[in-house]
This record gives structure tokens, sequence and C-alpha cells, in this order.
């Protein structure tokens, strides 16, 4: 993992996103600002770390962090916008809410839209790479892991505890059995097949 910083000098927030491939529930995405020589060696991006870890290391990250914010758009608005300016979206109400203001932006991925006439980059995989992008992504996946499961309460059918909104088997079964709920994204092919998914609503 490589030093926290990517532009240096500058206050520079990490970017990244989580739920981007889901059937449901929101898309979050996390903006973390850590110190400029900060280290940490258990950083990483979350798809690889258990899900204790995550969570042990979103303690740190928001103790640790000079400051940190989590951004969400709903299913309802992923639907009308799609869902890559969903995502970043998402990243900039994380941005808006930080307390610190960055100079520079580094985000996961190849897509993004400018910012406050900030400068940024895109890193591909820079969830791998960069301390600050791992933590956000970290952040990201676990409030968004939260979220999931509290849905799950209202709506055990859909196994969320287990797939946190995914499109496993189990889920589109699932989909098939009892139509779709308040939370699903209406414009994914919800049942992998390109089928219309109006017949299923409540």
């Amino acid at each position: 993992m490589l030093k926290s910083q990517y532009y240096n000098g500058l206050v520079e927030a990490g970017c990244d996103e989580a739920g981007r491939g889901c059937l449901a529930g929101s898309v979050f995405a996390a903006a973390v600002i850590l110190p400029p020589d900060y280290e940490n060696a258990e950083l990483n991006d979350s798809k690889q770390l258990t899900e204790r870890r995550r969570y042990a290391l979103r303690e740190v990250i928001m103790h640790d962090a000079v400051a940190w914010a989590v951004g969400e758009v709903s299913p309802a608005e992923i639907d009308k916008i799609n869902i890559l300016n969903a995502s970043i979206l998402a990243m900039h109400r994380a941005l808006d809410k930080l307390a610190v203001r960055p100079e520079a932006i580094i985000v996961d991925g190849n897509r993004f839209k400018p910012y406050n006439q900030l400068p940024y980059t895109t890193i591909v995989k820079g969830d791998g790479k960069y301390l600050s992008i791992a933590a956000a992504s970290i952040l990201a996946k676990t409030f968004r892991d939260d979220y999931m499961n509290a849905l799950a309460a209202e709506y055990p059918q859909y196994d969320w505890l287990s797939n946190k909104g995914y499109p496993t088997r189990k889920h589109r079964d699932a989909i098939r059995l009892h139509g779709i709920s308040p939370y699903h994204r209406r414009s994914f092919n919800l049942l992998g097949d390109r089928q219309l998914f109006l017949e299923f609503e409540e």
C-alpha cells in the first residue's frame, strides 16, 4: 500500500463507493482525509478483508482520520440518474460532509465528475494502492452493510443479511416468488434475464 497522499502538500481526500452492483438498496460512498504521513499496514481494499476485520478497521479509521464522511444515494435516485452518476453523486455528498475541506481528490475506478473545481485523479484498483482510498472503501462497505442489515429485518425474504442486495440466486428466486420491495432498483435487470420488472411491483 502506497503512502497516504498522491497530491503531496495538498489536503487530499480518498473516495470509494460500495453497492454499485446490487439489485437493492442505496449506493454508499465515503471520503477520507488521512494525516499526510499516515501509515497502517492493515488497511486494504475492503473486499480483501473479513467482515470482522473491516469493522475493526472502521473504528481505527474514524479515530485516526483528519476527517471522514459517508454519502448515500437512494434506489429511486439511482433509477432516475443511473448507477454511474449515482455512485459519483454519493462521493460528492460524502465530500460535502467533510469537516475539513479537501484541496485534491483521489478516486477508486476510472470515472468521476469535477467537484468544486478541485484537482482529482481516478485510479483503477486504487483501493488496493492508496491508504485513503482503502479507508474510504472500508467505511463505505461497512456503513452500507449496516443499512442493508436494517432493511433485512423489514424484508427477511430476500436474504439481505447474507447477500447485502447483490444478485445471488436466492435473492433472485425471492424476487420471482415475492415480487420487488420498495428498495429494489427498478432500472436494474433484477431477474437476470432482461425482462421488464414493473409486473413485480407491489
